[in-house]
């Protein structure tokens, strides 16, 4: 299942850009950007550290990745949703990466758990109808299960800046 967002709003809950699961390879509407954590600075091609916090930001709305403490539509979890403007938003756009290892490789499953609330970001089998048919909740869930492992399918990789190649191969005498 993909991470799927589209300006559709949730009928319920905040009212915010509803974020789901979809099966589909080919739909534009999967693509997050990952970015800093919400006032933070980063160089493009700085790898991401395991714990390091960041904010995955949708291509197609430019809005972050979201949680707070509203009930999901179907499952009655956390709700998680896609908030702000021009990825601009709040602290609550934070997500920290949990993966083993130094790095977040990208052929990795990694974790993503809420900063500031602490749900892990999953996906289960429950379906929404109208208008968003077929497509399965997202939701923050309080413990960690095989239904919040995500990985990345597909995107633009930056290479590690030569600084960085060298710190990961330095070795000392």
């Amino acid at each position: 299942v993909r991470l799927h967002s589209h300006d559709v709003r949730y009928g319920s809950g905040s009212g915010q850009q509803s974020v789901t699961g979809v099966s589909a390879a080919d739909d534009g509407n999967s693509y997050w950007r990952v970015r800093p954590r919400t006032a933070a600075v980063c160089p493009r091609g700085t790898p991401v550290r395991c714990g390091q916090a960041i904010r995955l930001t949708h291509l197609g709305t430019g809005r972050n990745l979201h949680s707070h403490r509203f009930t999901s539509p179907l499952s009655g979890n956390q709700e998680v949703s896609a908030f702000g403007e021009a990825g601009e938003g709040d602290s609550l756009d934070d997500w920290t990466v949990v993966c083993s290892g130094t790095y977040w490789a990208r052929e990795d499953e990694v974790r993503f758990q809420h900063a500031s609330t602490a749900v892990f970001l999953s996906v289960t089998g429950e379906q929404y109808g109208r208008p968003i048919h077929g497509q399965k909740e997202v939701h923050g869930m309080a413990a960690s299960s095989q239904s919040n492992y995500w990985k990345v399918m597909e995107g633009i990789f930056m290479q590690p800046s030569e600084g960085f190649k060298a710190e990961q191969y330095h070795a000392e005498l």
